[in-house]
């Protein structure tokens, strides 16, 4: 805990390569719910108004800290609200009207957080009130566009495991009855050669050799081959991930490749066809084509594609923000199935439960 002594500074001053601000006590002697992690810069607001427009209680006066790790407020209240927010949530902060803004709370911070949050705050117009604030959080939370390293990399908080080494790729295998006379370990990517966002140790068909992987790799969107990622102890069905094929508007092909998802099928006897399920829209699949990729064609012999037609992160994220807005804080049911419509969140989760 920080005590009222180490919070009461009267000027900045830099230590272990990070700044400390002045401060005011109040806010976490008044907080006993409130723990600062170790090795965090500790950067207090001096005592001044806030309020928090909470879409429930209305507006709530209380007073804001910010770290470089995270946002606290807590109302003045009996029954205190208490907002606790990472800053690594928060994906946009903007402000709110302008010196000139009429009307009560309409000058302050807008902050969407990824957790589909969305807090405002208003603040006095007298002084640049909200420039303090506002300048902390842009610079905290998004910290690589301001020169500063990850919070992860300056946190000093001591774990009694080695978060590096929880997961044992070999320990899982072994646990997923890998290997065996259908699948092979392969640490052909053990320098991240093959693949700089694949693991070192992959699961492949026992068949395939590694000259064969570097071949396939070279027809895989970023060398991304197909390799198992789960198979059934009894019936040995697998689930296989990997990235697009570069086959271009030209329709190239590549024997290693076709051979390679052949030597997969293989590897399950309770089966004799493949499905490949493209996560794309159709359309979509196509026009990666322009750009030097595309999809599996009829030339992959005992496999059949189907595309489960996800549209790209974009219009996932829009989607549900309009879900959101529908349902949150609260719910208009006089045109609640016309709103619910206008999102299109049951059109994508229709088909995936169709599937």
């Amino acid at each position: 805990r920080f005590d009222r002594k180490s919070l009461s500074r009267s000027s900045s001053s830099y230590r272990n390569g990070m700044i400390e601000f002045p401060s005011s006590p109040s806010l976490c002697s008044d907080s006993p719910d409130w723990k600062p992690l170790p090795g965090r810069c500790l950067s207090v607001l001096p005592d001044q108004e806030i309020i928090y427009m909470c879409p429930f209680s209305g507006a709530v006066k209380g007073k804001v800290l910010v770290t470089n790790y995270r946002l606290y407020f807590k109302s003045s209240d009996e029954a205190p609200v208490v907002l606790d927010v990472p800053l690594g949530v928060i994906s946009r902060v903007e402000k709110m009207g302008g010196a000139s803004s009429r009307g009560e709370n309409s000058y302050g911070l807008d902050i969407t957080c990824k957790d589909m949050r969305n807090l405002r705050f208003a603040l006095k117009q007298e002084g640049h009130s909200r420039r303090g604030i506002f300048e902390m959080l842009f610079k905290y939370a998004f910290p690589l566009s301001h020169g500063l390293p990850l919070f992860a990399f300056v946190n000093q908080e001591k774990y009694a495991e080695n978060g590096w080494i929880v997961y044992k790729a070999m320990e899982e295998f072994r646990r997923q009855g890998l290997p065996n006379n259908k699948w092979r370990i392969t640490f052909i990517n053990k320098s991240y050669e093959l693949c700089d966002t694949y693991p070192t140790v992959l699961a492949v068909p026992f068949k395939c050799k590694e000259d064969d992987l570097r071949r396939v790799a070279a027809f895989r969107s970023r060398g991304r081959i197909p390799v198992l990622s789960w198979i059934h102890r009894e019936n040995q069905a697998v689930i296989v991930r990997c990235s697009q094929p570069l086959v271009g508007m030209s329709g190239k092909r590549n024997k290693d490749d076709e051979r390679y998802l052949d030597l997969i099928r293989e590897a399950n006897d309770t089966t004799k066809k493949l499905t490949i399920y493209d996560a794309r829209p159709n359309v979509n699949a196509v026009a990666n084509k322009a750009t030097g990729g595309g999809y599996e064609g009829d030339e992959y012999l005992n496999a059949e594609l189907v595309f489960l037609d996800i549209h790209n992160i974009h219009v996932m994220r829009e989607s549900l923000k309009k879900l959101k807005d529908i349902v949150y804080p609260n719910v208009e049911e006089s045109h609640w199935l016309s709103s619910l419509e206008s999102t299109h969140w049951l059109e994508h989760i229709k088909v995936r439960a169709a599937r």
